[in-house]
């Protein structure tokens, strides 16, 4: 039985997101964790606490055993982009482009 936690809206380009996600994607949930503890990536802090809502999930189901999840599929998807303004030479503007992106991790047992 699938169990599923989404963060939307995270303050993280979607392309460095998905450097840590291909990391753990297949891996059992336990392992996934020790991984993530010791990536030096500012995206593992954010899916570390994402991988324990989804167990935290799976445990309110009495019919799941928590030992034998794994990560059946991770999404980093682009979410909206803000758009600021830096001054330039000669009076002009360059636009700096802060991105977010849309997490979901879908755990399943083995």
């Amino acid at each position: 039985m699938e169990v599923r936690a989404k963060l939307r809206f995270a303050r993280l380009a979607p392309r460095k997101a998905r450097l840590v996600a291909d990391l753990i994607r297949g891996k059992g949930s336990e392992e996934a964790l020790n991984i993530l503890s010791f990536t030096k990536k500012a995206a593992a802090a954010v899916i570390i606490k994402l991988l324990k809502s989804a167990i935290a999930n799976a445990t309110q189901k009495k019919t799941i055993d928590v030992d034998r999840l794994y990560i059946k599929k991770i999404t980093v998807d682009q979410g909206p982009t803000m758009k600021r303004f830096t001054p330039r030479a000669l009076g002009r503007a360059t636009t700096i482009r802060k991105r977010s992106s849309h997490i979901t991790i879908v755990l399943d047992e083995k």
